[in-house]
């Protein structure tokens, strides 16, 4: 019998991305998704997709970009639609990186940046999280090289919720090289409420070698549904475009992108809900003794270090599934104020 077909021998390494635990009969927090469905008007919308789902969809999502071009006041030429945030985190790396060069971010940040880095064969550096949870943007300046090509700032970080401001992140910009593309990672702008975080696109408006990632899984609700855009310069959009898996955004993605966009205030509404109820569950933990960094996503962290799988072990044995970071914390998803209020029983009960 002949020898199995060898793949490539750094795969074996390759960190696996791991998706949020769903236990039938459990409250799911792991996942960072809204907690209500569709709205009607995009339910409806997908529906009547569905008859035409024999045909193949727009390749270059046309319409979902020109609808964005209008909403973001950026040039259809500087917008690429992609399988969700994470595909065009993927891209990126495609696009910019030759086989060794350097993609820098930050850690711990979104677990999927090592993974796709590792996947185009470029090399991945990170740089701790400062004491507060937060990028360390100094000591990232520092780690950039000549062998440097991207840098992802993930603005609010996941897992840990904190943001990096306005003059903090103009500061950064000024100083990184011209060869090197920033990409601000922006899936949880739409809760975010500090004036001081900046609006992305504001950068990338501006300056060319900045780029921002946008999502409709998070607040849009549509994390089934797998869509997301980049605005960044016209030769970075374009070769991000030319590494898209052909079809990968499906007709009922593009669609209810689209409807979502029709609805962005109603949709933005049950944002402002969330980040009602962030405020109360990290008010809470507070006052039971955790440790709490202040969140401007969707979730909130707890960096509880060795007792970090103990205690989504114990959410777990309440029938709570949380996000656990082994060694370093948990990442909590905000819900309605039921299961909230259930997290925070097992919270309260979670022996220290």
């Amino acid at each position: 019998m002949s020898s199995a077909i060898p793949t490539r021998a750094d795969l074996a390494a390759l960190p696996a991305y791991v998706p949020g635990r769903t236990i039938p009969g459990a409250i799911k927090l792991a996942s960072n998704e809204v907690p209500g469905g569709p709205l009607p008007s995009v339910a409806a919308a997908i529906a009547q997709a569905t008859s035409q789902v024999n045909r193949y969809p727009d390749m270059g999502s046309q319409a979902l970009a020109e609808r964005l071009a209008g909403e973001l006041d950026v040039p259809t030429e500087r917008i690429a639609i992609g399988c969700g945030s994470v595909s065009l985190c993927q891209q990126v790396v495609q696009a910019m990186c030759a086989p060794g060069e350097e993609v820098l971010f930050a850690w711990r940040s979104f677990e999927a940046y090592p993974i796709v880095t590792q996947v185009a064969n470029a090399a991945a550096v990170t740089v701790p999280l400062d004491a507060g949870h937060r990028h360390d943007l100094g000591a990232m300046l520092d780690a950039i090289t000549p062998a440097t090509r991207v840098v992802f700032v993930c603005n609010p970080n996941n897992p840990t919720g904190t943001v990096v401001h306005r003059e903090a992140l103009t500061e950064f910009l000024d100083r990184v090289p011209p060869h090197v593309l920033v990409v601000l990672d922006e899936a949880y702008r739409e809760f975010v409420t500090d004036r001081e975080v900046p609006d992305g696109l504001e950068f990338a408006r501006t300056r060319q070698n900045v780029a921002v990632l946008r999502t409709f899984s998070k607040a849009y609700g549509l994390a089934g549904l797998r869509v997301g855009y980049a605005v960044g310069p016209e030769e970075v959009v374009t070769a991000l475009r030319k590494v898209y898996v052909a079809f990968s955004v499906n007709a009922l993605a593009q669609t209810a992108a689209l409807a979502s966009l029709d609805a962005k205030d109603e949709l933005l509404a049950r944002c402002a809900d969330i980040v009602l109820e962030r405020t109360r569950v990290r008010e809470t933990l507070l006052a039971a003794g955790y440790e709490v960094p202040e969140t401007e996503a969707n979730f909130v962290w707890l960096p509880l270090g060795e007792r970090t799988v103990e205690f989504a072990q114990h959410q777990l044995e309440h029938k709570v599934v949380v996000r656990p970071f082994a060694g370093d914390g948990v990442r909590v998803t905000i819900s309605t104020p039921e299961e909230n209020d259930v997290f925070l029983d097992a919270a309260r009960s979670f022996p220290r």
